[in-house]
């Protein structure tokens, strides 16, 4: 048998109809609908009825949520020595199958204890496959392309909630009290599904395939003749490293803390406050997942253009205003206004933050350093659900809960003014 040419050689560039990488990215959406989407945003859907089912309060409520970010956190501490020894495909689909058996035995606890361990499970495994999934796009695409593409992996997350927001309610009303441990294992049965599938399309890097990534090499687009440029920055040192990651991890923990308290309570907050049917706020939740669909892919292309920069001050203001919408006591008009800003704007960030990585420290730091500002966003999530509800237990109502995230918000907008350039590629 033939030895196989090395990467980068004649025979290995080759531009097929489909480039693989999109197909990485097609697995991409599947592993974030089973880890994120099934895995944490379907919990807003099912936590009115467990806990009506099992006592728990808004304190309790807001801690498994917390529990879930905690396993992440812990996740995103160990994935990279893990993905140095057995690479990302192998480090997605274990991840991944842990999020699936975990959810699984959620629909078997009898206690608040029970639900928090196995949630937290639910964290590490949701950790484990994002964070490696995420990074894939700075080895699979070129700079000027992997906005886009990091922004369509995101729309998994939307594709979960729209699925979660319409089955759960149909669930619950054919089994009654019960319907969330049904849910629960039809979440789980599905997330194994979809591990089995992205296990099986995901490829490390382009080589693996005879590939370049995606656009390595078509030209850089030219600038307009009239414009004037302005000159590069300087390579940036070590320092200058350690505080962009510091910089991008405030913006991202505040992402964090902000939009898990949204994600957490909205449901709950729309039948207990605001006279909801719980069919009704798992469609109002099905329409953030709907408009989750173009926020990635179209936040993240802008991204591409306009800079990173200017697109999460964007993102930032569109979330802030849809917390402070769910604050303030107004008429059902601000509810639905919350769901349109909340849902065209939710999964922007995490690929503007994928794609940035790699812009400023390159493919070969990307994944670590993305794995970094990960952390910043662990912590955030930890905290926001579960200060949040312990506010909420206090006040009897999430209002105070919604403000504080739209003040944290509008500090997002002002700390991404002061991001710096990144260095030519």
């Amino acid at each position: 048998m033939s030895a196989s040419p090395p990467p980068g050689s004649v025979e290995t560039v080759r531009r097929p109809p489909v480039h693989y990488g999109w197909v990485v990215v097609v697995a991409g959406v599947l592993g974030v609908f089973s880890c994120l989407g099934l895995g944490r945003f379907a919990l807003g859907m099912l936590l009115p009825s467990m806990g009506q089912s099992l006592n728990l309060s808004y304190d309790e409520m807001g801690f498994i949520s917390t529990g879930n970010f905690l396993g992440y956190l812990g996740a995103v501490l160990a994935v990279g020595p893990v993905l140095g020894r057995v690479g990302e495909r192998r480090t997605i689909a274990a991840g991944l199958v842990l999020v699936a058996v975990s959810m699984l035995l959620v629909a078997q606890a009898q206690s608040f204890l029970q639900v928090l361990v196995l949630y937290v499970a639910t964290g590490i495994g949701s950790g484990a496959a994002n964070v490696p999934i995420m990074g894939l796009v700075t080895h699979w695409f070129a700079r000027r392309r992997r906005g886009r593409a990091a922004g369509f992996m995101v729309t998994g997350s939307g594709f979960a909630i729209i699925f979660a927001g319409n089955v759960v309610p149909f669930i619950n009303e054919g089994f009654g009290a019960e319907g969330w441990r049904v849910s629960w294992t039809v979440l789980g049965v599905v997330a194994l599904a979809v591990a089995a599938v992205a296990g099986l399309l995901i490829r490390n890097r382009p080589a693996d395939k005879g590939l370049l990534p995606v656009a390595a090499d078509e030209p850089a687009p030219t600038p307009a003749p009239e414009a004037k440029p302005a000159p590069p920055p300087a390579p940036a040192s070590a320092a200058s490293n350690r505080r962009l990651l510091a910089h991008l991890g405030i913006l991202y923990a505040l992402f964090g803390y902000t939009y898990a308290i949204y994600a957490t309570f909205v449901v709950t907050s729309l039948v207990q406050e605001r006279g909801f049917t719980e069919a009704a706020a798992g469609a109002a939740w099905a329409w953030v997942g709907f408009l989750s669909l173009f926020s990635g892919p179209v936040f993240g292309t802008l991204s591409d253009r306009i800079g990173r920069k200017a697109t999460l001050m964007m993102v930032f203001a569109l979330l802030g205003t849809a917390y402070l919408l769910m604050a303030l006591p107004l008429g059902p008009w601000a509810v639905y206004a919350s769901i349109a800003f909340y849902g065209t704007s939710v999964f922007a960030i995490p690929g503007i933050m994928a794609a940035a990585t790699g812009d400023y420290l390159g493919p070969a730091k990307a994944a670590a350093a993305f794995g970094t500002i990960t952390f910043f966003f662990g912590l955030g999530q930890i905290a926001g659900p579960g200060l949040a509800g312990v506010l909420a237990e206090a006040q009897q109502s999430f209002a105070g809960s919604y403000l504080m995230a739209a003040v944290l918000a509008a500090a997002g907008v002002v700390l991404s003014a002061g991001l710096r350039r990144p260095a030519p590629a």
